[in-house]
């Protein structure tokens, strides 16, 4: 979908013409504290004779008494007003407003950082999602921020991207399976690339047999719609960091033959929101001109059942050579993981981030907003800094090895899962990945693995930026970690 045009002003006036202008306020001792430029004293009373609180999500509308037919929005930020929660009340103030075509905000801040934060989140909040809609959600058009930075000094170009990413992302979410199937989505994906500069490849089903790709392909066996794995390039000149980024890309996921249940399948459309992360980021990294080479490995495939998908106990010949005996066809995210893991190792890079929402164990262990992280250690330190930085939430996680046994085959090299018993399932499968890690000068290339199960799809309340719905998760962090790893 679109996203609004986003511009900044200097004028100290915050512009009448506006539909709606976006103020904030925080929670204090002595009651709401009101966050807004010279001319709008006259709200702090009125919000106090509401009864205003100044608390996250809070959202209060005013008629300004100056300005025939103008509404301010006053949105709350909690009880501090850093730059965090400057993003989430500018964002949750977007999400809330309807039927409004222009915006201006007029917060002000000490810090570039803070106004870079308050633009995002406003960008972040205004997405709508219409393709399906016969009376479509009227869209923000344009956003304003009233400042005294500049353009290059506040990152105006770099909240675009990073924007225009997530929202792509999203879009991509939720999109109908019908539309988006592996062939479908690796046209999209070569189209964004192309037009950002990134160099895009797709391997089609005889390819992928060629370059035995057998993960993919046995995943992808059970459907008419035959998989496809995407491999993207950024190599800007002088780039002396590579990272490579893997996505997960199931396009649905049934289950296979280990059919899901009737509720466990809706909302499996969803099952690619890690390749269409993977995708996004890169693309935002380019437009950036970030001095880092990204590959980027989308790996396409619906999970079906017929008479043609794989089984239970069917063996499967990764990229590689190793051999996974399948024991649950639902554990199917790791297995085109496992091809583009090997594929990325292969090219040698510095640093190696998986993303998928793979597993159900992730939403019980950490639930529907905090991502899994798992990985090499000095590496998971980075992507964590990465995520922390733009306030997206992740935790840690072991890779045990006394894991690993539960993988034994009696005729392969490894199961996918073990089932019966109590299984640490989010960990079981980072340990399954991380058996298909290359090496480079005999040590293992640093991989992280980012479990975005829950916080791929909010199926709660809304909150902040985030409605209902795909969230576009790990872009942003992405996009942060390419930026810190090319500074070195």
């Amino acid at each position: 979908m679109p996203t609004p045009v986003i511009s900044l002003s200097s004028s100290p006036a915050v512009d009448a013409a506006a539909d709606v202008v976006v103020l904030a306020s925080r929670s204090g001792d002595d009651g709401v504290v009101l966050l807004a430029p010279d001319g709008f004293e006259w709200a702090e009373g009125q919000l106090r004779a509401l009864g205003a609180k100044g608390a996250a999500d809070e959202l209060v509308r005013l008629a300004d008494p100056g300005v025939e037919g103008r509404v301010v929005a006053v949105a709350g930020t909690g009880p501090t007003a850093d730059a965090d929660a400057l993003r989430l009340a500018a964002g949750s103030a977007l999400r809330q407003l309807s039927d409004v075509e222009s915006v201006a905000i007029g917060v002000p801040t000490a810090s570039a950082a803070e106004a870079a934060a308050l633009l995002e989140g406003a960008a972040l909040g205004a997405y709508r999602f219409n393709e399906y809609r016969s009376k479509p959600k009227a869209p923000v058009a344009s956003i304003t921020l009233h400042t005294g930075f500049g353009d290059e000094e506040l990152g105006t170009e770099r909240v675009r991207a990073v924007a225009e990413a997530v929202a792509s992302t999203r879009d991509l979410v939720n999109l109908s399976p019908s539309e988006l199937f592996p062939a479908s989505f690796a046209e999209l994906a070569v189209e964004a690339a192309r037009a950002a500069g990134v160099d895009a490849r797709v391997s089609a089903e005889d390819e992928l047999e060629a370059g035995g790709f057998g993960g993919i392909l046995g995943v992808g066996q059970g459907s008419t719609r035959g998989p496809r794995l995407v491999r993207l390039e950024y190599a800007p000149e002088g780039a002396t960091r590579s990272l490579a980024l893997v996505g997960k890309g199931i396009t649905f996921d049934s289950g296979g033959l280990s059919l899901k249940p009737m509720q466990s399948m809706v909302g499996m459309k969803g099952d690619m929101a890690g390749a269409a992360a993977v995708l996004n980021a890169t693309i935002a990294l380019a437009r950036l001109n970030v001095p880092i080479r990204v590959t980027a490995w989308l790996c396409l495939a619906e999970n079906l059942p017929s008479g043609t998908a794989m089984r239970p106990n069917d063996v499967l010949r990764i990229r590689g050579g190793k051999t996974v005996e399948v024991l649950n066809t639902d554990a199917e995210g790791r297995l085109v993981l496992a091809d583009g893991i090997v594929a990325a190792s292969e090219e040698q890079p510095d640093a190696i981030v998986d993303v998928a929402t793979l597993t159900g164990a992730q939403m019980v262990a950490l639930g529907g907003r905090i991502t899994g992280l798992m990985g090499e250690d000095a590496l998971v330190q980075r992507v964590r800094d990465a995520a922390a930085a733009v306030d997206e939430s992740v935790w840690p996680m072991p890779l045990p090895a006394h894991l690993l046994p539960l993988l034994k085959s009696d005729v392969a090299d490894l199961t996918n899962t073990k089932l019966g018993g109590i299984v640490p399932g989010m960990l079981l499968a980072g340990v399954f990945l991380q058996e298909f890690v290359g090496e480079r000068d005999g040590e293992r290339i640093p991989w992280a693995h980012l479990d975005i199960a829950g916080p791929a799809d909010n199926g709660g309340a809304a909150w902040g930026f985030t409605s209902g719905g795909p969230t576009g998760i790990a872009v942003r962090t992405l996009v942060r970690l390419g930026e810190e790893l090319a500074a070195g």
